[in-house]
């Protein structure tokens, strides 16, 4: 509460610094005859210096907890204040004719674009070390090779006395595989469907019927991912089981088929509405040319568009694919937690993230190789992921196209 009321507090005197600032310059402005820059371009550059140094104060005194307590709080108020006038009347009193305040803003615009960029360059970079220094940490009890080639994955269970750690095997080959699996079969879905259909919305479909199934399908990318677990859970794995004993198959009530069929249903709007945009933007000079030469529509579509909707395509399927890759809550509730290697999409198996979340669940020992392990795998999601998109990328510089 205390950090909502002091940075209620700098907005309003940002508000009052902007009236003020441009009070000031509409008076010069009389008196003077004309600026070099209008008055609310000073009154914008006031309320900057007053709220910007004020407001990152704020911030990083709530941070960090200077002073803790009451009196620290009240030393907030105080000292956030003293910056928030201080940088006012400073601001206010450099206020001429001759001020380029436009300028100034401008610099000032660029200076807090550049703070964003770096806060985001800097958490991706305290991310990736954190998992690599605590990932450096559980390779230093359980070997490297263990954990990329071993093939059983029982973090929960001592197996020998002389085992490092003697908290189980780490074997993470298990893992992976099932989590390629389960991307497999989503991608499986959600590829040709996604693509058929941003075909047909962005080729065949009237705009009236587009304006309607457009919007429909961009609605299942709003439904949150804990939906899907449950109907995944509750109505596909038991539909799939009783299917598959209905035909003689064994089926599990956690089959990978399930969670990879409604995941391959999440993943499917945003291949469908990133491969529709796409298609869409293609030179329509380039279509129309093709039709004009004797093409067909399919013609046109498979050796036209298509190959000019290259890049965008590849990007869409790459989202897909890193969406299925870190996607946690349906396969916590509809896959399997034993790990398991095994190609049969009607068994259970477990993924990474079922993995991570599992072993960070509850009360943990940050000093156990059997807690660190969720980094180590963390950080090999992070190398996979990485990879993928520069294989990606450079597919894309191959064989895209550039249209003036």
């Amino acid at each position: 509460m205390t950090g909502f009321l002091v940075l209620a507090m700098v907005v309003a005197v940002a508000l009052g610094g902007y009236g003020l600032g441009k009070a000031k310059a509409r008076t010069i402005a009389i008196s003077a005859g004309a600026m070099r820059s209008r008055p609310g371009h000073h009154g914008l550059l006031v309320a900057v210096w007053c709220g910007v140094p004020s407001g990152a104060l704020a911030l990083a005194w709530l941070a960090f907890d200077f002073i803790p307590g009451a009196s620290g709080s009240a030393a907030l108020f105080v000292v956030v204040l003293s910056v928030a006038v201080a940088g006012l009347a400073w601001s206010r009193s450099r206020i001429t004719a001759q001020s380029k305040a436009r300028v100034q803003l401008e610099a000032a615009l660029k200076m807090l674009l550049a703070a964003g960029s770096a806060v985001a360059i800097l958490t991706t970079i305290g991310i990736v070390l954190s998992m690599v220094f605590e990932s450096i940490r559980f390779f230093s009890m359980v070997p490297l090779h263990e954990f990329l080639f071993g093939l059983e994955w029982s973090p929960q269970i001592a197996l020998r006395d002389d085992q490092v750690g003697s908290t189980g095997l780490f074997g993470a080959v298990p893992v992976f595989a099932g989590t390629v699996l389960i991307s497999l079969i989503a991608m499986a879905v959600a590829a040709p469907v996604g693509l058929m259909s941003a075909i047909w919305m962005a080729e065949y479909a009237p705009e009236r019927v587009r304006a309607v199934v457009k919007p429909l399908l961009e609605i299942l990318a709003g439904i949150p991912t804990v939906v899907y677990g449950f109907f995944a859970a509750l109505t596909v794995a038991p539909w799939v089981r009783d299917v598959g004993s209905a035909i003689g198959l064994q089926a599990s009530s956690e089959s990978a088929l399930a969670a990879g069929a409604v995941m391959g249903i999440m993943i499917l709007p945003f291949i469908s509405s990133l491969s529709d945009d796409v298609l869409r933007a293609v030179p329509r000079a380039m279509h129309d040319g093709s039709l004009a030469m004797g093409a067909t529509r399919s013609e046109t579509i498979r050796k036209v568009v298509l190959p000019a909707a290259l890049p965008g395509v590849v990007g869409g399927l790459l989202l897909g694919v890193s969406r299925a890759i870190g996607e946690t809550m349906i396969v916590v509730m509809a896959a399997g937690l034993a790990a398991k290697l095994t190609a049969n999409p009607l068994e259970a198996v477990t993924t990474v993230t079922v993995q991570i979340v599992t072993l960070l669940t509850g009360d943990q020992e940050f000093d156990s190789a059997k807690t660190l392990a969720a980094f180590a795998l963390g950080l090999m999601l992070f190398f996979v992921t990485l990879i993928l998109n520069i294989i990606a990328l450079r597919f894309v510089r191959r064989y895209s196209e550039m249209y003036e």
